[in-house]
């Protein structure tokens, strides 16, 4: 199909002393002043789709003064298509690759960064799980259907976490490691543990979560674990600020509790305890608003969400400034459910997308390993 971009006039002008800044600094420039109107996805993200003309126009500039990670001549590429649904992608910077779930088809798949090669199998059957992780030590955490395991370097698997406050736990999501202490840290919204489609336990009749939805600490000196906040309905995906000062963690309650409302929570982090919990981001843009699935901080303190379920010129990621206040947005063509900075200058946002992975390059790191 013929790209529908192709016929934009956004070449500069012929000028011999115009030289590669300025051309960026102009390709920026028309980016912010072509932001408002919402893609309709007739664009080809197919491996035989025409090239797409710089600036990217999926990669929006809401706040050109806050947000300054778009880069004038990169685009959003698709890596790969053909998941059930796509999930908890994870950077190991020692390897060199992404590993990501499709928790439906009960597998993890890995890309290689060095030729692009992806294995479809990394881990067959992964208990379905969902999101994923790297240690200080470089092992890999995953949050499995009901249970929260790290793959140790000899081959082994330890369970770290399976029941809380004397009940089985709902079923893990995501989780992130404070390099500071080495805890770990994750959340319990239980969707692998109700759903027929992504777990088990519906096939038993069992359909309301074992306990209150929350998010846990694990000790790294005794592995004892500790509820730290249940204010979400259904706290997803979460994140540390890049000082390690403040946690960001999703709410998808919407999903299963009519009172539940599409905000990403912020809370003051004090030791072992998270304290000052408050809404901090409304994922509502024009009237409309998606869930938040999953996020990751940049060194700036920016906020990235994955977010969807609404159409085309909402499903992506919406990037938010540390107030809260949306400054950018990246447009693709299928539900984002989480987000990960990788590459050898932790430089490239990878986004799983319902079916699919997507990548592009942006001007700023991401503020975490992993």
């Amino acid at each position: 199909m013929q790209n529908p971009f192709a016929a934009r006039d956004t070449d500069p002008p012929s000028n011999p002393s115009l030289n590669r800044r300025r051309l960026l600094q102009t390709a920026g420039a028309l980016a912010a002043s072509t932001i408002v109107a919402p893609t309709a996805f007739a664009r080809d993200f197919g491996p035989n789709a025409e090239p797409q003309r710089y600036p990217d126009p999926d990669i929006v500039v809401i706040d050109a003064k806050r947000f300054k990670a778009k880069v004038g001549n990169t685009v959003i590429k698709r890596l790969y298509t053909g998941c059930l649904w796509a999930e908890g992608p994870a950077w190991n910077a020692q390897g060199q690759y992404l590993i990501w779930s499709d928790i439906p088809a009960n597998r993890q798949l890995r890309y290689l960064d060095d030729d692009g090669h992806i294995s479809e199998r990394f881990r067959y059957p992964s208990q379905e799980s969902n999101g994923n992780s790297f240690d200080t030590e470089g092992r890999q955490l995953s949050a499995q259907r009901t249970r929260l395991v790290r793959f140790e370097h000899n081959g082994g698997t330890t369970t770290l976490a399976e029941a809380a406050n004397g009940k089985p736990l709902n079923g893990p999501n995501d989780m992130v490691v404070n390099p500071i202490d080495k805890a770990i840290w994750f959340t319990d919204p239980g969707y692998g543990g109700i759903n027929l489609y992504e777990g088990e336990r519906a096939a038993a009749g069992v359909t309301q979560p074992n306990q209150k939805e929350a998010v846990y600490r694990i000790d790294p000196t005794n592995g004892q674990i500790s509820k730290v906040a249940d204010d979400a309905f259904k706290p997803n995906g979460l994140a540390f600020s890049p000082d390690y000062k403040k946690l960001y963690v999703c709410d998808t309650g919407i999903t299963h509790y009519p009172n539940a409302k599409n905000v990403v929570w912020q809370y003051d982090v004090n030791g072992d305890k998270l304290t000052n919990g408050k809404p901090l981001i409304d994922m509502t843009l024009d009237g409309k608003s998606g869930f938040p699935d999953g996020l990751r901080v940049d060194t700036e303190g920016n906020i990235w969400v994955g977010a969807g379920w609404v159409g085309d010129g909402y499903d992506g990621v919406q990037i938010f400034a540390p107030d809260g206040q949306r400054i950018g947005q990246i447009r693709l063509p299928e539900t984002c459910a989480n987000v990960c900075f990788g590459g050898k200058k932790r430089n490239r946002l990878f986004m799983t997308a319902s079916q699919s992975l997507y990548a592009v390059y942006v001007e700023t790191q991401g503020a975490h390993f992993c």
